[in-house]
């Protein structure tokens, strides 16, 4: 019987690594053709990243940054090629015209808006978006402490692929 159960182990490993694509019986899948590339960003690149902001932006806590971004985590993505979620990812969103990610379904008001995305109108915009823009579907109240909002606008430059004028 326990000759029986080793055959049956061995012919159900053998059936196992067969199906692997590369032959290789690793367990791991390649990554999807079209994925984008992981950013490889160390801690000495983020602070070189946040020195170059221009004041107050270059003293942000970059940790602060991240724990406010949880409030918005649920909502919006920042990895360059991130799905939209709710909200659109915001990969890119420094420099670019409210409203205008391709693929993303804005209210009319965000659409009409006029303005390109930069740290003076995200300031304004996180303070509280309904007060800022009337008519945008956001439904987030805002985050009200500037010191906050500071270190959310510091560590979106530093994660979302800015780069300041030379």
């Amino acid at each position: 019987m326990r000759t029986l159960n080793l055959a049956a182990v061995a012919a159900l490993c053998l059936v196992v690594s067969a199906c692997s694509k590369d032959g290789g019986g690793s367990g791991e899948a390649p990554p999807p053709a079209d994925a984008p590339a992981a950013a490889v960003s160390t801690d000495t690149d983020k602070a070189a990243a946040l020195a170059a902001l221009p004041a107050p932006y270059n003293t942000g806590d970059l940790s602060n940054g991240q724990s406010k971004f949880a409030l918005c985590r649920s909502c919006h993505t920042i990895t360059e090629g991130g799905p939209d979620l709710t909200g659109p990812n915001l990969h890119g969103v420094f420099g670019r015209k409210a409203g205008s990610k391709p693929g993303y379904a804005y209210s009319e008001a965000v659409k009409a808006a006029g303005f390109t995305w930069d740290a003076e109108h995200l300031d304004k915009w996180l303070a509280s978006p309904r007060e800022f823009l009337p008519g945008t579907k956001m439904t987030f109240a805002g985050l009200h402490d500037p010191k906050d909002r500071v270190d959310l606008i510091a560590y979106l430059k530093v994660e979302t692929g800015y780069k300041p004028a030379p």
